[in-house]
């Protein structure tokens, strides 16, 4: 899922209106429950205007590294930004769910609210290409939608759902994200939940 167009400029404001502006505070939590230590080499799968990517840099020392992979140019405008003269930081414009081109191993691969974007079989690659630049015992950490029942959401959080979210995000809350990492060769899950439970940070280590 590429944003361009109007949207890519306008990104950032989009989720604050969908989030009543409580993104900024939620994004800060988030990320510091993600266990990051300085000496980390993460990929950020989908990394967008970069955003993210200034609070998961905090956490980093000068050993750790940071690399944000997007397919969008306008959104890669925007990471160069927030990013420029961090060390230890690089960007890569691909596709995630081809072969991604990686010789180094990383101790953590981020996806935020993008994995709902597809259809489940490109999930599955993605979910695989992830598993496949991680190390031993690695973290792939999905912040995204739980699952849920849409008709039994209250209307405040029904209506902007039914309005802002693609197709494909109706079938991903449906699904059990937990069960089918469980079987692509992920365990030991944790998980933090956020919006009266309709978000969830869900973190799974590589088995292997």
């Amino acid at each position: 899922m590429e944003v361009s167009g109007c949207i890519a400029p306008c990104y950032d404001l989009l989720l604050n209106i969908a989030t009543f502006g409580r993104y900024s505070v939620f994004i800060e939590k988030a990320i510091s429950l993600m266990g990051i230590k300085p000496e980390d080499k993460i990929l950020d799968l989908g990394a967008g205007t970069g955003r993210n990517a200034v609070l998961i840099r905090r956490f980093l020392g000068r050993e750790g590294r940071y690399v944000g992979m997007d397919i969008s140019p306008r959104m890669i405008i925007q990471l160069k930004k927030r990013i420029a003269g961090s060390s230890g930081a690089g960007i890569i414009r691909a596709r995630l769910e081809r072969v991604l081109p990686f010789k180094i191993k990383f101790d953590k691969v981020f996806i935020s609210f993008v994995l709902h974007g597809f259809p489940q079989e490109i999930r599955e690659d993605i979910i695989a290409n992830a598993r496949s630049v991680l190390k031993a015992g690695g973290r792939f950490i999905i912040l995204d939608y739980n699952e849920f029942l849409i008709d039994e959401m209250p209307c405040y959080f029904r209506v902007p759902f039914k309005l802002i979210e693609c197709s494909y995000a109706f079938d991903f809350v449906r699904r059990n994200l937990e069960m089918i990492l469980k079987e692509r060769g992920f365990n030991h899950f944790e998980k933090h939940l956020f919006f009266s439970g309709y978000v969830r940070l869900l973190q799974a280590r590589k088995t292997g």
